[in-house]
C-alpha cells in the first residue's frame, strides 16, 4: 500500500528537523550541510505525502457521513473532488518515490562532435550548439564555452560547454547519442539533400572528491595557444594537453588565457570522461539483465534526426514528430522534446520499480 511505503520519509523527515534545531549538530557545518541537502532532497516528497494522507483521512470522514440525513449530499459532493485529487496525488507520489538519479542536480559538460558528412557536420554542430545556448538562456542556465575547434567552413569539429544551473543535467541528460541531419548543403549547386550525423555526450560536472586521478596516471603538456588556421593567440605557453595514461583520454584546453585555468577545466573534462566511461560499462552491464537502458545517452544510438527540407524533428526513442524544426532550432525551444521524454523515461522506471 502507497501510504506504508511513505511512512519512512516522514519519520526521516522529522528526524532531520529534529537534528537541524540540536545544537552540537549545528556547530557542525559538514553536518549540516549534508543533513540539509537530504533534508532538501525529501523535502517535496513528504508535502506531496502529507497532503495525501490528509486526503485519505477526509475521503474516509466523509464516507462516514453518507448514510447522515442532513450531511450525506455534502459529503457526496466531498467525495466527487476528492477521489480524483486522490488518484492524482497517487501519480505524483510514484514519481517522486522513483530512486532518484544522483547527478540530477549537477552541471553538466556538453560535448558535441562532428561525425559523418564532414564540412556539413561540423556547420550543424555550429547550429545545434547556438540552438542549445538559447534553451540555456529560457531556463536561467549560464553557458560557457570549456574548449572548441572550428570547422573548416565553420561551425566547429567539436565542442565542449559547460552548463550550469540547478537541474541542468535532470533536463537534458537524454541528449545524449547520435543526432542525424537531413538538408541541402549551401556548396550543394543540384539541391541534393545531404544526410549527416554528430554525436553529443552529457556527462555531469564531479568534484574531485567524487572521483579521484592520481598525478602519476597523468602526463601534462604545455604550449602555445593557436586559432583557426594555426595563426598564434597566445604568446605565452597556456595551451594544456593532459594524457590519462592508463586510457588513454587525450584533453586539450586552451580557451582561456590563464595555464592554470586551461588546465583546472581540462582536468574537470578528464574526470567527467572518465565517469562516462565507468557509467557506459555499467549501464551496458546492467542492460543484459534489464528490459531497457533508461536514460543510458549510448552514444551508439540513432536518437534523432533533424530533417530541414520538411521542416521535421524526431525523436526515435518516443516516435515523437513535430514540424516545426525551424523555430525549434531557432527559439531553443527543446522542452517540446524533452518534456515527453522525460514522461517517457519515468513511465519506464515506473514499470521497472513496481509502481
Amino acid at each position: 500500500m502507497l501510504a506504508s511505503k511513505l511512512q519512512p520519509f516522514l519519520k526521516r523527515y522529522e528526524e532531520l528537523q529534529s537534528l537541524l534545531s540540536d545544537a552540537s549538530v549545528m556547530n557542525d557545518i559538514t553536518k549540516v550541510t549534508a543533513l540539509s541537502k537530504e533534508q532538501k532532497g525529501i523535502q517535496a516528497l513528504v508535502f506531496k505525502a502529507k497532503e495525501y494522507l490528509d486526503t485519505l483521512k477526509n475521503i474516509d470522514e466523509n464516507k462516514n457521513l453518507l448514510s447522515d440525513n442532513e450531511l450525506g449530499e455534502l459529503a457526496k459532493e466531498e467525495l466527487k473532488s476528492l477521489e480524483p485529487l486522490k488518484i492524482k496525488l497517487e501519480e505524483e507520489l510514484k514519481i517522486l518515490l522513483l530512486p532518484k538519479d544522483k547527478n540530477d542536480e549537477k552541471n553538466i559538460f556538453l560535448e558535441i562532435r562532428a561525425g559523418t558528412g564532414g564540412d556539413e557536420a561540423a556547420l550543424f554542430v555550429g547550429d545545434l550548439i547556438k540552438a542549445y545556448a538559447r534553451y540555456a538562456e529560457l531556463r536561467d542556465y549560464k553557458m560557457e564555452i570549456v574548449s572548441s575547434s572550428e570547422g573548416s567552413v565553420g561551425g566547429f569539429k567539436e565542442i565542449i560547454v559547460l552548463i550550469k544551473g540547478e537541474g541542468a543535467f535532470s533536463r537534458l541528460k537524454y541528449e545524449g547519442g547520435t543526432h542525424r541531419v537531413q538538408r541541402v548543403p549551401q556548396t550543394e549547386s543540384q539541391g541534393r539533400v545531404h544526410t549527416s550525423a554528430i554525436t553529443v555526450a552529457v556527462m555531469p560536472e564531479l568534484d574531485e572528491i567524487e572521483i579521484e586521478i592520481s598525478e602519476k596516471d597523468l602526463k601534462i603538456d604545455v604550449m602555445r595557444s593557436s586559432g583557426h588556421g594555426g595563426q598564434s593567440v597566445n604568446t605565452t605557453d597556456s595551451a594544456v594537453r593532459i594524457t590519462h595514461l592508463p586510457t588513454g583520454l587525450v584533453v586539450v584546453n586552451q580557451d582561456g588565457k590563464s595555464q592554470h585555468k586551461n588546465k583546472e577545466a581540462a582536468m574537470k573534462v578528464l574526470r567527467a570522461r572518465l565517469y562516462d566511461i565507468h557509467e557506459q560499462e555499467r549501464l551496458a552491464k546492467e542492460s543484459q539483465d534489464r528490459k531497457s537502458q533508461v536514460g543510458s545517452g549510448d552514444r551508439s544510438e540513432r536518437i534523432r534526426t533533424y530533417n530541414f527540407p520538411q521542416n521535421r524533428i524526431s525523436d526515435h526513442r518516443i516516435n515523437l514528430t513535430l514540424y516545426r524544426l525551424d523555430q525549434i532550432m531557432e527559439n531553443g525551444t527543446f522542452d517540446e522534446i524533452i518534456e515527453p521524454l522525460i514522461t517517457h523515461f519515468q513511465a519506464l522506471a515506473l514499470e521497472e520499480n513496481g509502481l
